[in-house]
């Protein structure tokens, strides 16, 4: 199954996990999309993207007409959201037109500390 995880992550610990796969030469078993902030990650994956990536999950290239008919949304309103997580890099571009989002599991990781 191909996972990705969001997460909140500051920029400088994703890039110390990337140079530390470079030396180990190996690299994640997951997909990660990191955020800087919790609040940035709840303005990406609104409710509606949310539900909007619960229907795109697993069901390959799909055209916006086609994910709007999925989640019974006005096609203008989903064409909104998917360019917004497509600029995120949650989802993808199709080959042929459409969109894609290109992992089976979503998990979302991030850790509320006292101040």
């Amino acid at each position: 199954m191909k996972t990705v995880i969001l997460e909140v992550r500051q920029a400088k610990e994703s890039l110390d996990a990337f140079a530390q796969s470079w030396r180990a030469g190996k690299a994640e078993r997951t997909s990660r999309i990191s955020f800087a902030t919790p609040e940035l990650l709840w303005k990406v994956l609104t409710a509606k993207r949310w539900e909007l990536l619960k229907a795109l999950c697993g069901a390959g290239p799909v055209s916006i007409r086609e994910a709007a008919r999925r989640v019974e949304r006005d096609v203008k309103a989903v064409h909104g959201d998917i360019t917004a997580l497509l600029a995120a890099g949650v989802l993808d571009r199709a080959e042929g037109g459409g969109v894609v989002f290109p992992y089976d599991a979503v998990k979302v990781e991030f850790l509320l500390q006292a101040a």
